[in-house]
Order: structure tokens, then C-alpha cells, then sequence
């Protein structure tokens, strides 16, 4: 029976599986967009002069939507939530980063008159018909903020 530290990748194989994570065009962003584009919603991708680059920006309902792995954005209380048993300090500043990069993100979003939705990852992985319909409702609607968790 190999040995534990026999199945833990090398630096090369590390930083090649790294690469390989996007952080645009996931397939929650694409699952969620093609239905939201089949429910004759259109939208506008990555934003840059928007704070954080949103994934879909809506400027007809003057709102952005992000769509956050739970992984790297720290879903509370989610089973995708975990922490990397290897460089633990380098791991736990750099979700603590991006957590509170997406805070100031969000409240820039709100003091520019945008109303801001953030979708789970896991959600869609329960439903993405759901998660769908919730944001509809939410784009005809007038609340500020929506959480789909």
C-alpha cells in the first residue's frame, strides 16, 4: 500500500492542476447563463469597469450577478468549503483575501446603484433550474441584493 505523501502531487503536477482552474467561463457561469439566456434574460460578461468584474452584468435592471465557488470564496457552512492539509497559512490568507475583496467589491457595486446577486456553486449543482427561476424573479424585482445558496 503506497505511503500518503506517495499520492500528494509534485510541485509541477501541483502547479499544473492550479493552471488548469479558471476563473472565468466556469460551468456553474455557463450553466446558469444558458438558462438565464433561454428565459430571454441578456446580459454582459466580465465587466471590466465594474468593481470585480461581475460575470453577468444586466444594465437594462441596473444588476450584476456573481457566480462564487464555494472553494475559493468560502461558503459557509458548505461540504465544499475545505482547507488544503498542505501550506495551511498560505491557504487560509488567501481565502481571507478573497473574502474580503469580494465585501469591498459588493459594498462599491451598492454605492454605484447597482442591486448585486451572488449564486452559489453548490446550488447549482442541486439546481440549476431553481437557481435560475430565483434569479428571475429577482431581476424583475426590485430588491437590492439576492443570495442563492
Amino acid at each position: 500500500m503506497p505511503s500518503p505523501a506517495a499520492k500528494r502531487p509534485t510541485t509541477p503536477q501541483r502547479s499544473r492542476m492550479m493552471a488548469g482552474i479558471r476563473g472565468k467561463n466556469t460551468w456553474p457561469e455557463r450553466a446558469l447563463r444558458s438558462a438565464l439566456f433561454a428565459s430571454g434574460f441578456r446580459y454582459r460578461l466580465h465587466v471590466r469597469g465594474l468593481p470585480g468584474s461581475p460575470d453577468m452584468v444586466f444594465p437594462k435592471h441596473k444588476a450584476a450577478l456573481f457566480v462564487h465557488g464555494c472553494f475559493w470564496h468560502r461558503h459557509e457552512g458548505c461540504r465544499y468549503t475545505t482547507v488544503p492539509k498542505a501550506n495551511g497559512d498560505f491557504w487560509m490568507k488567501k481565502f481571507t483575501d478573497n473574502v474580503a475583496r469580494d465585501v469591498k467589491h459588493i459594498a462599491l457595486l451598492r454605492d454605484q446603484g447597482w442591486r448585486v446577486a451572488i449564486v452559489w456553486e453548490c446550488s447549482l449543482k442541486r439546481s440549476v433550474e431553481d437557481v435560475s427561476k430565483s434569479v428571475v424573479t429577482w431581476l424583475q424585482g426590485s430588491d437590492a441584493e439576492l443570495t442563492v445558496e
